[in-house]
C-alpha cells in the first residue's frame, strides 16, 4: 500500500467507526447513556383484583322467555348493585309496538342512591339514533349493530351503588325488552374515580336569528350540555331534521370553560366539529360516514327540506376539562340563522353525580317533525 492511500483509508474507517460506534463514544463526551424502556405487559395479561358479573333479561325458570314486557307507562329496573363497581357494558334489544319507541323509551342511571338521574336520556339518542330510526354504525364507545342491537363502552364507576331503570312513555307495549349489563365488583375505586353523565337536549326548532351577522358571545347557540362541577367533556351525539333547504353545518362550536360569558374554544364550523369537511360532501354527494371518534352514520335527503343527519364527536384523545363550569355549545347556521330541529345527547364524567339537568320533554314532543318556516 503506497503512504498516499494511508490518510483516505484512515479517513474512511475513520468515518465507519463514527457512525457504526456513536454510543461508544458517549463516555468519553461526559453524556449520559440513554435508559433503556421497559417492557410494558398489556393490561389484559396481568392479574386483576375484580369480580366480573352480568345482570341481564335471562328467564328465572331456565326457559328461553329471556326478555321483560313493559307496558305503557311502564318502568322495568334494568340493573341494580351496591358498590365500589363498574358497569363496563350495556346491550339492549328491544321489540315494541310503537315505531318511535327510540324516542319514546326513556333510560335512566342514579348513582350512589340519588332520587334524580346523572343518565337521562330517549334510549335511541342515548346510543346515538337521535331521529329514531336504526342505523348500523360503529364508534368507541356506542353502536348499532344487525338486529337492532344497541352497545355503549362509556365505564360508569359507582362506589356506593348504581341503579339503571327504562321507563316506556309510549302508548303502546314493549314486547320484548332484551338487555345484558357487563360490570366487576372491586375492593376500591380511585380515589380520582369519576361519574358517568349524560344529557338530553332538543330545540325542534331552533330559534333563527335573523339579521345578526356576527355572534361572537354565543348567547343564542344551541346548548348541548351544561353542568357545574369539576369534570371532563367526552362529547355529544346530534341529530338533525332540516325544516329548509339548504345547509345546516355553518355554525360554530362554542365550549365555555368555567366562565359563563366567554367561550375558552371556538371552532370553525359544524362540519369541522364533526370531523368532516365540505358539507359531508354536499346536496349531491354527501356519504355517510362512522369513525372510532367521529362520524356521522345516518344522511338522507341532505340540504333539502326533510334532510336527517345523525353524527358524534368525541372527546377521548382530549377530554376538555373544567373545574367549577361546562356549557358546550353550537351555533344552528352561521350566527344561528337556521332553524332546524337539533336533538342531541351530551356525555361527560365529574366528581359528584350531578342531577340538574332540565327536565325531558314529553314523549309526543320528542317525535322529529319538519316544521318548515
Amino acid at each position: 500500500m503506497s503512504q498516499s492511500d494511508q490518510p483516505g483509508r484512515r479517513g474512511f474507517l475513520g468515518r465507519a467507526a463514527a457512525l457504526a460506534g456513536v454510543s461508544a463514544a458517549l463516555p468519553s463526551t461526559g453524556l449520559a447513556q440513554p435508559r433503556r424502556a421497559e417492557f410494558q405487559l398489556p393490561q389484559y395479561a396481568r392479574a386483576q383484583d375484580y369480580k366480573s358479573l352480568k345482570q341481564s333479561s335471562h328467564d328465572p325458570t331456565g326457559g328461553n322467555a329471556d326478555f321483560w314486557r313493559i307496558p305503557p307507562g311502564g318502568t322495568q329496573e334494568l340493573f341494580h348493585s351496591a358498590g365500589p363497581g363498574v358497569i363496563s357494558h350495556l346491550w339492549f334489544t328491544i321489540s315494541a309496538q310503537s315505531p318511535n319507541h327510540p324516542k319514546e323509551l326513556v333510560l335512566r342511571a342514579y348513582w350512589e342512591g340519588n332520587a334524580r338521574p346523572s343518565l337521562e336520556a330517549p334510549i335511541g339518542d342515548f346510543f346515538g339514533l337521535n331521529l329514531g330510526q336504526y342505523q348500523i354504525y360503529e364508534s368507541a364507545y356506542l353502536a348499532c349493530s344487525p338486529g337492532k342491537s344497541l352497545n355503549c363502552y362509556f365505564a360508569m364507576p359507582f362506589r356506593k351503588s348504581a341503579r339503571l331503570t327504562v321507563t316506556n312513555e309510549s302508548a303502546g307495549q314493549v314486547g320484548a325488552f332484551y338487555s345484558n349489563i357487563d360490570y366487576l365488583l372491586t375492593p376500591s375505586l380511585p380515589d380520582d374515580a369519576l361519574y358517568f353523565h349524560a344529557q338530553y337536549r332538543q330545540a325542534a326548532p331552533c330559534v333563527a336569528s335573523m339579521g345578526e351577522p356576527l355572534n361572537p358571545t354565543g348567547a343564542k347557540n344551541y346548548v348541548y350540555l351544561e353542568t357545574r362541577g369539576r369534570g371532563h367533556l367526552m362529547g355529544v351525539t346530534l341529530g338533525v331534521l332540516l325544516n329548509a333547504d339548504g345547509w345546516m353545518g355553518e355554525g360554530d362550536d362554542m365550549i365555555f370553560v368555567d366562565d359563563e360569558t366567554t367561550p375558552a374554544i371556538i371552532g370553525t364550523g359544524s362540519e369541522d366539529y364533526f370531523l368532516g369537511s365540505w358539507n359531508f360532501g354536499g346536496r349531491d354527494g354527501a356519504t355517510p360516514f362512522a369513525h372510532h371518534y367521529y362520524g356521522a352514520p345516518l344522511i338522507i335527503m341532505p340540504e333539502r327540506v326533510g334532510g336527517r343527519y345523525c353524527c358524534y364527536r368525541w372527546h377521548g384523545d382530549n377530554p376538555v376539562t373544567f373545574t367549577r363550569y361546562l356549557r358546550h355549545t353550537m351555533e344552528h347556521g352561521h350566527a344561528n340563522d337556521r332553524g332546524d330541529n337539533f336533538f342531541s345527547v351530551g356525555y361527560w364524567y365529574q366528581t359528584e353525580p350531578y342531577t340538574d339537568s332540565p327536565p325531558l320533554p314529553p314523549a309526543a314532543e320528542r317525535i322529529p317533525r319538519i316544521k318548515p318556516s
